[in-house]
């Protein structure tokens, strides 16, 4: 059995097994699609159909195979409520054991498209949870494409789960801190050095607590107005790290400052979750798409890929599995990186392919 079939055989059989009741019909139709192209972008490394074709077993020509796949990208009926959400929201009960961490972001991807995502953390990486898609090259999303995301993610989160949401300059608008605030989560979000605050009488700008504290320190403010709109009580906080040239400025409505930073701290995270889907991964961003419900649509197989890789990276090292594939004494891999070394030493070795869409805690 050639390593593409062992692989799609893999992925076929989990994603029937914890797709939420019975598929039947064309959702079952679909979902072997998929599997073959969750399948083919992990074999190739690549999301470029013609790539993902060349490491799918299939009979026909990789001419049939890439037009299969493209009338799946381009089904007006193919959306991420029906084929991603589900697992997502799977991975999101199995993670809420403990505090889940959420970060919102956003990034190029394809050709003149921004996506803006949602990602939750988990060890060291960050999963993808839901996102849109929309055109542009750079620049900031209006407040509405955060909200509407925000509340789709919470309709995945299970009803008793503790929350942190965590996000970038962008990301400070006052409804989304009353939405988020109304949720019952915690928050912390980067703002701009030139708000302005109101505490008691007094009346400053953000950047006027730079001049109290030096490099590696932080100082919190409790229970301030922000903005002219005088929205709170709220914490601001100026937190100058030593990896950071300047100070940076967050809003937050948890009582600690030191929490309020360490959390922040976990922002990056989606970081390094952009670039496992670009250049060091999957290369989404050389995908030739250029529309954004394509590209889309194109996310649900490379994200419940990278979900999968990561989760083989844990199992590989919590079963202490790793020095079949790494030196032993230190590891210097990310999960990503281990899971796909992993996935091929199982190939290698006839082993069996362990594929699922949730995490080991």
């Amino acid at each position: 059995m050639s390593d593409n079939l062992k692989r799609f055989r893999a992925v076929r059989k989990a994603l029937n097994k914890l797709y939420p009741n019975n598929p039947q019909g064309n959702l079952a139709r679909h979902l072997n699609t998929l599997a073959a192209m969750i399948s083919g972008i992990v074999g190739g490394k690549n999301t470029q159909l013609p790539k993902i074709a060349e490491k799918v077993p299939d009979g026909n020509q990789v001419e049939s195979r890439v037009k299969r796949f493209s009338r799946f990208i381009n089904n007006e009926k193919t959306k991420s409520e029906l084929y991603f959400l589900p697992f997502a929201e799977s991975l999101l009960y199995n993670l809420s054991l403990e505090t889940l961490v959420l970060i919102i972001d956003g990034s190029v991807v394809g050709r003149g498209c921004i996506c803006l995502m949602v990602s939750v953390v988990y060890k060291g990486r960050a999963l993808p949870i839901a996102w849109t898609v929309v055109k542009g090259n750079k620049g900031h999303l209006p407040e509405e494409a955060h909200i509407e995301l925000v509340e789709q993610v919470k309709r995945l989160v299970p009803e008793k789960a503790e929350v942190v949401f965590l996000g970038d300059g962008e990301l400070d608008g006052i409804n989304l801190q009353k939405i988020v605030t109304d949720y019952g989560w915690k928050y912390v979000f980067r703002t701009a050095l030139s708000i302005n605050i109101f505490w008691g009488t007094y009346e400053f700008k953000c950047d006027y607590l730079s001049s109290i504290i030096d490099t590696g320190e932080f100082i919190g403010v409790p229970d301030v107005l922000f903005t002219n709109d005088k929205y709170g009580p709220v914490m601001i906080i100026c937190w100058w790290n030593k990896e950071h040239k300047n100070p940076i400025y967050l809003v937050t409505n948890m009582d600690s400052a030191e929490e309020s930073c360490k959390y922040y701290s976990k922002r990056f995270k989606i970081e390094t979750l952009f670039s496992d889907q670009k250049s060091r991964g999957f290369k989404i961003d050389k995908s030739h798409y250029s529309e954004p419900e394509r590209l889309s649509n194109l996310l649900i197989a490379s994200c419940l890929a990278y979900i999968w890789i990561v989760y083989l990276g844990a199992l590989c090292m919590v079963n202490g599995w790793i020095k079949t594939i790494h030196r032993s004494d230190r590891c210097d891999l990310s999960l990503f990186q281990i899971g796909l070394r992993f996935l091929e030493h199982c190939l290698n070795e006839g082993l069996p392919i362990p594929v699922s869409f949730r995490m080991i805690n």
